[in-house]
C-alpha cells in the first residue's frame, strides 16, 4: 500500500521511528540494526501488514532492507515479529550470507528462532540466494556493513525496551543488557544492542 513515507522525525527509540508527515504521525516498527538520523527530515520504506485486530507498519532505511523483509515473509512458518527479529540479529550482508552458505548457526542465536525454524528459511530461500546476493552486490560489497545515518542517543533503559520488543522478558533483556555494558561503550546504542544480543 505504502512504498514509502518522508516526513519529520518525531521521535525515536531503538525498536520505533514515529514520522510526521504533514501533521500525521505514522509509528513505525523498525529493526534494531537500522540506522536514522535523531531529527531531521527522513524517507522510510515501509511494509504494511493488516490483521483483523491491528495495522502494523514497518520500517526500513532502504529498499534493499525492506525487500528482505519481505523475502524473509515467504519462508514457512516466519511472521512479521519473527523477520523483523531477524533483521535486529543480522545485518542484511550476514543474513545473505548464511542462506547463500545454508549455514543455520546466526540464525538459531537469534530469539525465537529454533533450529527447525532456521532450516525452513534455509530451504524455502536457498534459491532466492544468489539473487539476493546479486542485488547486494549492486549496491555494494554484499559484506560490507550497513551504512550509518546517525545515531541514537545511549540510554541503557532503551537497549532492554529493544529486547523486550522482539520477545525477550525483561529479566533476560536487562541481564544481557548488563554483560553487554561491561565491554561496550554503553554512549553507542547500536553496539550495546549488537553485544547483548550476541551474548544473550
Amino acid at each position: 500500500m505504502f512504498e514509502f513515507i518522508e516526513g519529520e522525525i518525531a521521535g525515536r527509540t531503538a525498536a520505533r521511528l514515529i514520522v510526521d508527515v504533514r501533521g500525521v504521525g505514522y509509528d513505525l516498527a523498525v529493526p534494531l540494526t537500522a540506522t536514522f538520523p535523531d531529527k531531521g527530515r527522513v524517507r522510510v520504506y515501509t511494509h504494511l501488514v493488516v490483521r483483523e485486530e491491528s495495522h502494523t507498519l514497518f520500517g526500513f532505511p532502504d529498499r534493499e532492507m525492506r525487500d528482505l523483509f519481505r523475502v524473509l515473509l515467504s519462508a514457512r512458518g516466519v511472521g512479521p515479529v519473527m523477520a523483523l527479529g531477524i533483521l535486529s540479529g543480522l545485518s542484511p550482508a550476514d543474513l545473505v550470507e548464511a542462506i547463500g552458505s545454508n549455514d543455520s548457526k546466526p540464525l538459531v542465536r537469534i530469539k525465537g528462532v529454533g533450529q527447525k525454524t532456521a532450516d525452513q528459511i534455509l530451504l524455502d530461500l536457498r534459491d532466492k540466494a544468489a539473487n539476493l546476493r546479486a542485488q547486494m552486490a549492486s549496491n555494494g560489497s554484499p559484506h560490507a556493513p550497513l551504512p550509518s545515518a546517525g545515531r541514537i542517543d545511549p540510554n541503557v533503559e532503551d537497549a532492554v525496551a529493544a529486547l523486550v520488543s522482539i520477545g525477550y522478558s525483561e529479566k533476560q533483556a536487562r541481564a544481557s543488557v548488563v554483560r553487554a555494558a561491561l565491554s561496550v561503550d554503553t554512549q553507542d546504542l547500536e553496539a550495546l544492542v549488537r553485544a547483548a544480543l550476541a551474548g544473550a
